[in-house]
């Protein structure tokens, strides 16, 4: 079952560092943008994944093509994508070993969330880390 409870979340929050954000867009009006440095802001490396923006930067971030570009370790994945569409971000998710997928609001899609969760991976679904951050209390170190 995806996470719940504001416990959960949160330890999934506190102990997170690096966040792949699939679907970061570079436009200043995008829900992806705002988020991405807001978490850059509260201390996170965030490591955009957009392939029509790879090679610029984003708030700093140098954005990759895909997930498979990303050197290191991801902690969790913050997908920007529709419901249909997080399904192939969460096996992506899941190839490189991440240790968590976040779908944001509006983003639900129980087959991917099951398959993430056999893999091993913590799931969030239909929920916003620029929202549950201030909400929860959560402080980076």
């Amino acid at each position: 079952m995806p996470l719940e409870s504001a416990d959960e979340i949160k330890s999934l929050l506190e102990r997170t560092n690096r966040i792949a954000m699939v679907g970061a867009s570079p436009k200043a009006n995008r829900a992806s943008n705002g988020v991405l440095k807001f978490l850059l802001d509260q201390g996170y490396e965030v490591i955009p994944v957009n392939p029509g923006h790879a090679g610029s930067a984003i708030h700093g971030a140098e954005v990759v093509a895909s997930l498979a570009d990303i050197e290191g370790k991801v902690d969790l994945v913050d997908i920007f994508r529709n419901s249909e569409d997080a399904a192939n971000a969460v096996d992506q998710a899941i190839s490189i070993g991440a240790g968590a997928v976040w779908m944001q609001l509006g983003v639900i899609n129980e087959d991917a969330a099951a398959r993430a969760e056999e893999a091993g991976l913590d799931v969030v679904m239909d929920r916003c880390p620029k929202i549950e951050i201030p909400r929860l209390g959560v402080r980076k170190a």
